[in-house]
C-alpha cells in the first residue's frame, strides 16, 4: 500500500469510527487524508471497499493486540483473563495511544449500518465476532470438564466480553471490563470445581 493510501486509510477509519460509515463521504476522506478522489477510487475502487479495508485493518490490528497477552499467560485459566486484560488495554490506551473503544465496538457499531449479508464487508463484521467465540471455545477447552461443557463456557465468556465492551462504550456504569473480568474469574472457578468433580 502506498503511502497515499495508507493515510487515506487512517483518515477513513477515524472518520467512520468517529462518524458513522453511511454519514461520511468519499470527498470528506480525501480532504482528510490530503489525496485527490483518482487516488482513493485507484487505490480502492468503492467506498465499500475502503469500509471493508477499515473494518479489516481494525480487526488485524485487535488480533496482533491480543496475541501477546494471550501468548504470555502460563495456564488455561489466566489466558481467558489474559483476552479480558487486553480488551481493557485497547479500551484504555498503552504506551501513550488512545484508547480504541471510545465509541464502542468497531464491529457493532458497523453492523448497525451494514446488515446486509450481501455486503462485502458483512463477513469481517461477523466473522470478527464467530473468530472471538471460538478463541474462547479453544481456551475454555483446558478449563472445562468436557467438549459440551467448553462450548457452553466459550459462550458465556463470549458473551461477558461483548456486554463489556457495549457498556464501556456507552459508558452504562463504571468499571464495565473489570466486572466482566471478575464474573470470568466466579465462572472459571465453578468450571474447575466441576472438572475435578469429574475426576
Amino acid at each position: 500500500m502506498t503511502p497515499a493510501a495508507r493515510r487515506a486509510l487512517g483518515a477513513a477509519g477515524r472518520l467512520f469510527y468517529e462518524r458513522g460509515i453511511h454519514a461520511v463521504g468519499v470527498d470528506l476522506i480525501a480532504v482528510e487524508a490530503g489525496v485527490t478522489k483518482k487516488t482513493l477510487y485507484d487505490r480502492f475502487g468503492s467506498k465499500e471497499q475502503i469500509v471493508v479495508e477499515y473494518l479489516a485493518d481494525r480487526d488485524e490490528r485487535w488480533r496482533a493486540f491480543l496475541a501477546p497477552y494471550v501468548e504470555a499467560a502460563e495456564t488455561p485459566r489466566a489466558r481467558i483473563l489474559a483476552v479480558f486484560d487486553a480488551l481493557r488495554g485497547w479500551a484504555e490506551g498503552v504506551d501513550g495511544v488512545e484508547g480504541h473503544l471510545a465509541k464502542g465496538c468497531s464491529m457493532v457499531n458497523a453492523h448497525a449500518e451494514i446488515s446486509d449479508p450481501a455486503h462485502p464487508a458483512y463477513s469481517i463484521i461477523a466473522g470478527q465476532k464467530a473468530w472471538m467465540l471460538g478463541l474462547f471455545t479453544d481456551l475454555a477447552g483446558g478449563v472445562a470438564s468436557s467438549g459440551a461443557a467448553a462450548a457452553r463456557l466459550g459462550r458465556t465468556l463470549m458473551l461477558l466480553h461483548e456486554g463489556a465492551l457495549v457498556a464501556h462504550g456507552l459508558r452504562v456504569f463504571p468499571g464495565a471490563i473489570d466486572q466482566a473480568r471478575g464474573d470470568a474469574e466466579a465462572l472459571l472457578d465453578a468450571a474447575a470445581a466441576r472438572a475435578s468433580g469429574h475426576r
